[in-house]
């Protein structure tokens, strides 16, 4: 299953755009898109938007990560969505502290059955 793997640091009142530039900001084929991610303390909120749907709109990022790990579902609620070829995924960090928080993550791409590659 493809995926991509983050952990960044995100500086006061920036963002951070994991899928900017990968070959997923396009899905180039059917897929369940699973995102799993935290951060290092509170005040990171996110959008994640997969083709048509909204996700997630500005909501937090849990807190009590570690910097440079990434979680798994043992301690982190994916967030799910099935979605056609051709939709842009479009994952956006904001850091709303006055210092800077690290986010980790990983985006799954499960290409559903039947679906041509």
């Amino acid at each position: 299953m493809p995926s991509v793997t983050f952990s960044q640091s995100i500086a006061a009142g920036a963002t951070f755009l994991p899928l900017d530039g990968s070959q997923f900001n396009y899905l180039p084929y059917p897929a369940l898109v699973e995102l799993l991610h935290r951060a290092t303390a509170v005040g990171i909120v996110c959008t994640f938007t997969s083709g048509t749907d909204t996700l997630m709109e500005e909501g937090p990022v849990a807190a009590g990560g570690t910097a440079g790990v990434i979680p798994s579902r043992q301690n982190v609620e994916p967030l799910t969505d099935p979605a056609p070829a051709g939709a842009l995924m479009k994952i956006k960090y904001r850091n709303t502290t006055g210092g800077a928080v690290t986010v980790d993550g990983v985006v799954n791409f499960t290409p559903l059955r039947g679906a041509r590659r």
